[in-house]
């Protein structure tokens, strides 16, 4: 929601901050003028191929020694294996892992069995077994995500399994009714968006270039913040403990997420690696600044004698997501709703800031679309604030963002754990135990699901027609 109202806002322009670009993928301004906007700087292009690792033996000899030790001889899964060879596991290590994978899908098809470390992994690139995996909840665990993410997001919904997780969705998602999702469209999503636009002007004005991704961060770190706490971060003009712990906390889940050796299941090496110790620290700035405010606003609300009193109900002085748990009355320990409040701080916004880099990524290349956006913004807006309603009317916008998600899916691969032994579409055969990487972004980028798969083309999505999602299309299948 907060992607869709913060990107309008930056399209939004008067004329003095009417951006114009040139078409190369990276993009400097020549001199500075009153109508240039951001300079937008990509690294895609740069193919550094200078540090891969070589050596002289057979270039296959990882898959064919992790083959041996996690692929029974007698697998009758029907699932091919992909040779990973040596520069592609120093892929795997220090790069995205998502380009690989997509290479391999290439090569084996839209299933194979990568066996390349301690573990050996079936990687899924095609709709139909995603969805089956995906929405099969008994036979399919979190897994590894759940063993990678407990050290931030505790027992909170993000990780939850099963009855757990059905419980804490069925209390949460009550709160973001369409009231609340109208009041902070009005009181934190513009209001944030608009702090933004003032902080780059300066940069504007002098053709300066500004790393957007760290603003989009910072923007929606400070929507998340008030939204769900009722708590300005400010990231956008300040620094912070807690600041600084959340961005150290998401790069650890990452490291972990990519680690192959999972030694932060060996808890004593959490006090003597220095990545893990720093990690574990802004863990606990995170999780103190949050029981406050859980604290805080319990005694509010008890002093006030606070209860949800209509369905949708908001506190006009906090109607934050916080306040509403709290009023509801819900028997739930303090632990649990801090674990499930920080899923949200830190997954969505996280997310959401990727969302908007990327969109204005793809509308900097692409200056057809990005004046058709602007043009649909004027006229909807009218040179007023975006209100919740407008949504519905942003419609080309929409698919901007829409297409975007396409290209660079966040996150880009999924990660579940087979409960039982199944079978998958295509009759391929999984065993209990079988750890299953979706890749959203080769079911994102194949020729088999998509014309033009490589190509940014918001048209593709008819305006007309309802917001695509799984029911409609094969987009998205993996949310």
């Amino acid at each position: 929601m907060s992607s869709s109202l913060s990107t309008s806002f930056l399209l939004r322009t008067p004329p003095l901050f009417k951006p114009t670009f040139p078409t190369s993928t990276t993009i400097f301004s020549s001199k500075p003028t009153p109508y240039q906007f951001l300079t937008i700087n990509s690294s895609l292009n740069n193919n550094n191929n200078n540090n891969k690792t070589s050596s002289w033996v057979s270039p296959d000899w990882l898959t064919s020694l992790t083959r041996s030790l996690t692929v029974s001889k007698d697998d009758d899964s029907g699932i091919p294996i992909a040779n990973a060879k040596l520069e592609d596991v120093s892929d795997l290590l220090g790069g995205a892992l998502f380009l690989p994978l997509f290479k391999w899908m290439n090569d084996y098809g839209p299933i194979y069995r990568l066996a390349a470390g301690p573990r050996n992994f079936v990687v899924v690139s095609d709709p139909a077994i995603a969805k089956h995996v995906l929405r099969n909840y008994g036979r399919y665990g979190k897994g590894l995500v759940s063993e990678v993410s407990e050290f931030l997001f505790g027992s909170g919904f993000a990780i939850a399994e099963s009855q757990l997780w059905t419980a804490r969705r069925r209390a949460v998602v009550p709160s973001l009714h369409k009231k609340y999702l109208s009041v902070m469209v009005d009181r934190v999503f513009c209001k944030c968006a608009e702090r933004l636009v003032e902080k780059l002007k300066p940069d504007a004005l002098r053709g300066s270039p500004v790393n957007m991704e760290e603003k989009f961060s910072q923007l929606t770190l400070d929507v998340i913040g008030l939204s769900v706490f009722n708590y300005n971060f400010d990231s956008l003009a300040t620094d912070s403990p807690v600041i600084d712990a959340v961005y150290t906390a998401l790069k650890e889940a990452e490291a972990r997420s990519t680690d192959i050796l999972p030694y932060w299941k060996v808890k004593a090496l959490c006090k003597i690696i220095p990545r893990q110790i720093k990690a574990e620290k802004a863990v606990t700035v995170i999780r103190r600044t949050v029981e406050e405010l859980i604290e805080k606003c319990k005694d509010m609300v008890e002093a006030e004698g606070e209860r949800i009193n209509e369905e949708e109900y908001v506190n006009d002085a906090d109607p934050s997501i916080l306040r509403f748990l709290l009023a509801s009355r819900e028997e739930v320990s303090s632990v649990q709703l801090r674990d499930d409040l920080l899923s949200m701080l830190v997954a969505g916004h996280e997310t959401t800031g990727s969302v908007l880099t990327w969109t204005l990524y793809l509308l900097s290349k692409d200056s057809t679309s990005l004046v058709k956006a602007q043009e649909e913004v004027d006229r909807v807006l009218q040179g007023r604030c975006p209100a919740y309603e407008d949504i519905k009317d942003l419609k080309f916008l929409t698919r901007c963002i829409i297409e975007s998600l396409r290209l660079y899916p966040h996150p880009p691969v999924l990660i579940r754990r087979a409960q039982v032994a199944d079978v998958l579409p295509g009759a391929f055969k999984v065993n209990a135990g079988q750890d299953i990487m979706i890749s959203v972004y080769n079911i994102h980028h194949s020729s088999q699901v998509w014309e033009k798969a490589e190509e940014f083309v918001p048209e593709r999505f008819d305006l007309e027609g309802p917001i695509p999602n799984e029911t409609s299309t094969d987009f998205r299948a993996c949310t």
